[in-house]
């Protein structure tokens, strides 16, 4: 489907690109390396010398006692408080989902009553919306992006929400580990095609300046590097946890302008994220974003950690992280061109702009 390459020996591209000998993703070789597993089918592929890049610094794990002291900023009362809801459907479509139009209303009840947010300060983005310029098609979801960021100052706490289907595309330029950008599904992907991690990043990441601070919760399948942030907090089952070095090995520039970006995610890039009723006993929501909530109306969110914590506790104690059913498996292999896999359990992760403890007070 992306064209792989046919030779059955691992070949290396200018950018330090060596295709899986099993499956043919392309991966994004570590300096020094002599072998690199696979995120797709999690295969091991043997590096020949010849091909081996030259030592230099390599993608690092920092434990959490060896943090820089940043922490995230309180909430400031002069600040101005905006925010995105987009909830995706897909009525009519083979790809239809049930949870997301729930998910986008919780949300914006969840701002407005629980964070104080003005509603006229909420842009809603879903299918039941008479006014065509608030349906999330590609050209209104980027807009919105653009809205939410636009004369961003000091102060400012912005959200982002997005419920819908998530999806991979091979990455060519070297910058993403396992050799796929992550990507967002518009309600017209078919026509106008997807949103590419690059892009989401470049629209909501890079405007923020000193002092504004974003939060962004997406309820995707692939999605947690969804907004390309350059660390990534690898939390163990036992609440310890490890901060990856995600930028990008060709030196791009993923943070922001001085601003502050978070983003907690369905799943890992490599999982998918579950549609279920099997959460709220009463109708279809996505499991991340009702567990997001819930951690918050329970009082179980009062640090990162705590919000991470029991957002993973709340999806593996129900057992619908394991996605099943014939959406999921479609979306899987149609879009990624992967094999569906049952026994990847759905993981909630959190990316952040900069490395911190996530022990601090968590703010919306």
């Amino acid at each position: 489907m992306y064209g792989w390459n046919p030779s059955p020996y691992p070949q290396r591209s200018p950018n330090l690109l060596v295709d899986c000998s099993h499956c043919r993703t392309p991966l994004v070789l570590p300096p020094g390396a002599t072998s690199i597993r696979c995120a797709v089918c999690h295969q091991v592929t043997q590096i020949a010398p010849h091909q081996r890049p030259p030592p230099g610094p390599a993608p690092s794990q920092v434990p959490s006692q060896n943090l820089q002291q940043y922490s995230p900023s309180p909430p400031n009362p002069h600040g101005s408080k905006k925010a995105v809801i987009i909830g995706i459907s897909y009525r009519r479509s083979r790809y239809e989902l049930k949870g997301c139009l729930n998910d986008a209303k919780c949300m914006k009840y969840l701002l407005l009553n629980k964070f104080q947010f003005p509603e006229s300060s909420i842009l809603l983005l879903t299918e039941d919306q008479p006014d065509p310029l608030r349906l999330p098609t590609k050209h209104n979801i980027k807009m919105a992006m653009y809205w939410l960021v636009k004369d961003c100052k000091a102060g400012d706490s912005l959200v982002f929400h997005y419920s819908g289907h998530g999806s991979q595309q091979r990455n060519r330029d070297g910058s993403e580990v396992d050799g796929f950008d992550e990507t967002i599904l518009p309600l017209d992907f078919e026509t106008q095609g997807m949103i590419v991690d690059d892009d989401i990043n470049l629209s909501l990441v890079r405007p923020l300046t000193h002092g504004v601070r974003l939060h962004a919760i997406v309820d995707a399948c692939h999605s947690g590097t969804v907004l390309d942030l350059p660390f990534l907090c690898r939390m163990h089952s036992n609440g310890q946890y490890v901060w990856e070095d995600h930028r990008p090995r060709n030196g791009a520039w993923k943070g922001t302008n001085g601003g502050e970006a978070y983003c907690f995610s369905g799943c890992d890039d490599s999982q998918t994220s579950a549609d279920t009723s099997a959460l709220s006993q009463v109708t279809y929501t996505g499991a991340m974003t009702y567990c997001f909530i819930q951690a918050i109306e329970r009082g179980h969110a009062g640090t990162y950690r705590d919000l991470l914590y029991n957002m993973r506790h709340g999806i593996r104690n129900s057992d619908v992280g394991r996605p099943s059913g014939p959406v999921s498996t479609l979306i899987e292999m149609l879009l990624t061109g992967g094999s569906y896999n049952p026994n990847h359990v759905q993981e909630p992760q959190l990316t952040a702009s900069y490395m911190f403890d996530i022990g601090t007070r968590f703010y919306i």
